[in-house]
């Protein structure tokens, strides 16, 4: 049984996709016992690094944007890169705090690629 433990070892991140754009709710940092999130202007990054693949986000996310990156829905695959390079970027997020003002109105918008700031 010992091949099988060398397959479990690679930690496969979570990734924060589309729907978060312009929303922005931080209940996933509430619960990630690290600090993996980071934040910018209208959206969340997950550091690749620092994620330890508990999953404890994905259900708390009010827009569904949590995936691990091996359930990434094809048309978001670039957030697997745009998460690892934001994080670099912005600064690290560990409290949960107010979501944009207008996220509700956004919250069930598609095709939101180019309102992303990438401050």
């Amino acid at each position: 049984m010992g091949g099988a433990e060398g397959v479990k070892e690679a930690a496969v991140a979570y990734i924060v996709a589309e729907p978060c754009i312009k929303c922005r709710y931080s209940d996933c940092v509430e619960v990630c016992p690290v600090d993996c999130f980071h934040v910018g202007p209208n959206f969340l990054a997950i550091d690749p690094e620092e994620c330890i693949d508990c999953g404890a986000c994905v259900p708390v996310c009010p827009t569904s944007a949590i995936f691990a990156e091996d359930e990434l829905p094809a048309p978001w695959v670039e957030y697997v890169k745009l998460n690892a390079e934001l994080a670099k970027r912005w600064p690290v997020i560990d409290k949960k705090v107010e979501a944009l003002p207008e996220a509700d109105r956004w919250k069930d918008v598609a095709a939101k690629r180019a309102e992303l700031d990438l401050g």
